[in-house]
């Protein structure tokens, strides 16, 4: 029978939780602003310096949020490698489910 070697406490780490929140909240704002991407190049289509600076713009936001995913994904790889798992309320705490707590 093997022996469970997993720590009692598992300690995650204090920048993962910010990482967490500001992946959600970016991808959230991303997702929501694409859909006025088309109207917007339309709209600068005349001048080809603001259809540049607005191209930069996102991608820019499309790079801030592939790092903050290269930082969650090794936040949650330290966890998973020290034999660990976040708990229920550790995620409640990021992302409101809705309906009773236990």
């Amino acid at each position: 029978m093997p022996v469970s070697t997993a720590p009692d406490h598992v300690t995650v780490p204090r920048w993962l939780r910010l990482v967490l929140i500001s992946d959600r909240a970016g991808s959230s704002w991303y997702i929501g602003t694409s859909f006025f991407f088309g109207p917007v190049m339309i709209a600068v289509a005349p001048w080809p310096q603001v259809r540049t600076a607005v191209w930069i713009s996102i991608a820019l936001a499309g790079l801030w949020l592939g790092l903050l995913g290269v930082a969650m994904a090794v936040g949650l790889s330290k966890v998973l490698r020290s034999n660990g798992e976040i708990t229920e309320d550790y995620w409640r705490t990021i992302i409101d489910y809705g309906g009773p707590r236990s």
